[in-house]
Formats: C-alpha cells, sequence, structure tokens
C-alpha cells in the first residue's frame, strides 16, 4: 500500500442528447480542460474522512456508513457518494481501513459540468491507487457509476464515462462508449448562468410529461437520437456550421421538454447574436450552463457578449486525457 495517491478526472459537456440519453437514445460527449483532483491517505483508524475544500465541508464516516459531520452542518448528502465510491473499492480489494479523502475540484457545482462525476473518478482511481489495485478505465468507470447513483436515481452513465476516458465520445446505455476522432477542433464557449439547478428534479419534471405525452415525447426523443447521430458525422467530417445548426435544433428539443429558462434564453441568445455558429444548453437544464460552439476568431467576443448579458464565461478545449493519476 502506498503513503499517498493523487488522482485527478476532467468536466464535460455535452454537446448533444441529454435527457433522451436516459432513455437509451445518443449522447456526444466532450470532455473539457477543468479537472477535480483527489488525494488519499491511509489512516490507523477505521474512519473515512472526507472533506471538499471547495464546498468547505469535512465529515467522518464509519465503514458501515454512519456520519458525523466535522465542518459544515449539512454536508452529509454531498459527502456519502465520495464515501461510497471509496467503500466500494475498499471492499473490492477486501481492506478494511480507514482513508483521508481529500476533494480540491475547480469544476463549477450544480452547473451541468460534470463536476461530481469527476469528482467519484478521482476518488475510484486515487484509492485504487493506493491499494495498487491497477483498476483499468473500465473497472473505475463501473465503480463510479455506481456511485453516482447515490446522487441519481437513474443516472445515465454519460458523465462518469467521459470523465473516465477523455477525449469526444458517442454514449448510450446500451451501446457504451464510442471515442471519436474529430477532423476540426471545437472551439466551444461555456456560460454559466449561475443558477444552481437539481438534476434529479429536471430528470423527474422530464419523466412526468413523457408520462402525460408518450406520442409526443417518443417522437422527441427519437429527433433527439437523429440529431446526435449526424453531429457525429459532421464531427468526424470537421463541419464546423452543420454541427452548430444541430445544436440550436437540439436545444429547441430540450426547449420543447421544459428544462430551459429566461436566464439560459438570454445567454444563448447573447452567444448567436455575437457569432456563435450554435448553442445550446448543456446539461440538465433549469440553470446551469450553456455551450456555443464558434469559429476560433470569435470565442472572446462570445464571451463577452455572455459575460455583459449577466452569465460567467469560460473559453474551453478539450481534455483529450480522461481520468490520471498524478503522481
Amino acid at each position: 500500500m502506498r503513503g499517498l495517491s493523487r488522482a485527478s478526472a476532467p468536466a464535460k459537456v455535452i454537446l448533444f442528447g441529454e435527457h433522451f440519453v436516459v432513455y437509451d437514445k445518443l449522447a456526444v460527449v466532450m470532455a473539457v480542460d477543468l479537472r477535480a483532483h483527489v488525494s488519499v491517505k491511509p489512516r490507523m483508524d477505521n474512519k473515512i474522512i472526507v472533506e471538499s475544500i471547495g464546498m468547505g465541508l469535512q465529515g467522518e464516516f464509519t465503514l458501515d456508513g454512519v456520519y458525523k459531520p466535522i465542518i459544515g452542518e449539512f454536508g452529509e448528502d454531498k459527502l456519502r457518494p465520495i464515501y461510497v465510491a471509496a467503500k466500494r473499492v475498499l471492499d473490492l480489494a477486501g481492506e478494511s481501513i480507514g482513508l483521508n479523502i481529500t476533494v480540491d475540484s475547480r469544476i463549477p457545482v450544480a452547473s451541468g459540468l460534470g463536476s461530481s462525476a469527476a469528482v467519484l473518478v478521482a476518488t475510484t482511481a486515487a484509492v485504487g491507487s493506493l491499494l495498487e489495485m491497477n483498476l483499468c478505465r473500465d473497472d473505475i468507470f463501473r465503480l463510479a457509476l455506481e456511485a453516482e447513483k447515490i446522487i441519481h436515481e437513474k443516472p445515465s452513465g454519460v458523465d462518469p464515462a467521459i470523465s473516465t476516458y477523455g477525449g469526444l465520445i458517442a454514449y448510450s446505455r446500451s451501446g457504451g462508449v464510442m471515442m471519436l476522432e474529430a477532423a476540426a477542433n471545437l472551439p466551444l464557449v461555456i456560460g454559466d448562468t449561475r443558477i444552481k439547478r437539481d438534476t434529479r428534479e429536471m430528470i423527474h419534471r422530464v419523466s412526468e410529461l413523457r408520462r402525460l405525452y408518450p406520442e409526443i415525447f417518443k417522437g422527441l426523443m427519437d429527433a433527439g437520437d437523429r440529431v446526435a447521430r449526424l453531429a457525429v458525422e459532421a464531427i468526424r467530417a470537421g463541419d464546423l456550421r452543420a454541427l452548430g445548426h444541430l445544436m440550436n435544433i437540439n436545444h429547441a428539443l430540450l426547449y420543447a421538454i421544459g428544462v430551459s429558462n429566461t436566464a439560459i434564453e438570454s445567454l444563448l441568445w447573447a452567444a448567436r447574436r455575437a457569432g456563435a455558429l450554435g448553442a445550446k444548453i448543456t446539461g440538465a437544464g433549469g440553470g446551469g450552463c450553456i455551450v456555443a460552439l464558434s469559429m476560433p476568431e470569435d470565442r472572446r467576443r462570445i464571451a463577452e457578449a455572455i459575460r455583459v448579458t449577466g452569465g460567467e464565461p469560460l473559453i474551453a478545449d478539450i481534455a483529450h486525457e480522461g481520468v490520471r493519476i498524478e503522481e
């Protein structure tokens, strides 16, 4: 066993297919160059201490899951998935030891950029490395996905997949991960509405719409799946203008299922007026972020338009590397 292990995993933007991916339709996802970092040390007792620097939370778990706060009174819901990720690795290794787990994430929380999944992937990798288990990426993905079920009842799996594998992927529940090669760079600008949203709540809202209007919802899902498949072709061909058109169409479908709002629409139209080839929600909606595709020379103008409109802009590039051990 090592005395210290560190791992990191990237954030993501969903370019196509959020919400519909929950129902086994295709999603296209890109890892971006923001990372969650996790460090793990063994303890002499049987306590698992989890600290999140960014959220100002620290809590203590026994090996059988009993929680006691240390810093921050209401942190259990946020810290428990990290404990679960670590405990699953310990169980797989047949170990019963205590751990100090420290999370230092640069990814905005509850914004649609996959912060929780990136932390769970990095935690899984760091604990596995500490125990010298040589977990492969498929193992890390599977274990992190199980832990994510603590956060979302029926996660699609797309968030831990992209944080694990990095780069650009097409993903569906039944088809798994397919790595994509883009024939051109995909210059992106992310715009954060600064409105925190609850992914589980948004998924429930969409599920209720599906229950009320099953035939209409099926048509929307099928259209979303077709848009995502055409997007894969455009990515492989390096056709940014077609990709932008498809992003706008995808957003219209997301608007139709009720996950947009005034703040999101304001940022979208600011980005489009400033020259974005296409712009849409990324993630669950209801707040969080939008993502805009642009020509390289237009990114700063689009970022400024988002800022002036009240959002927080971020110029984002692809993270080719997924989860990694930080030596």
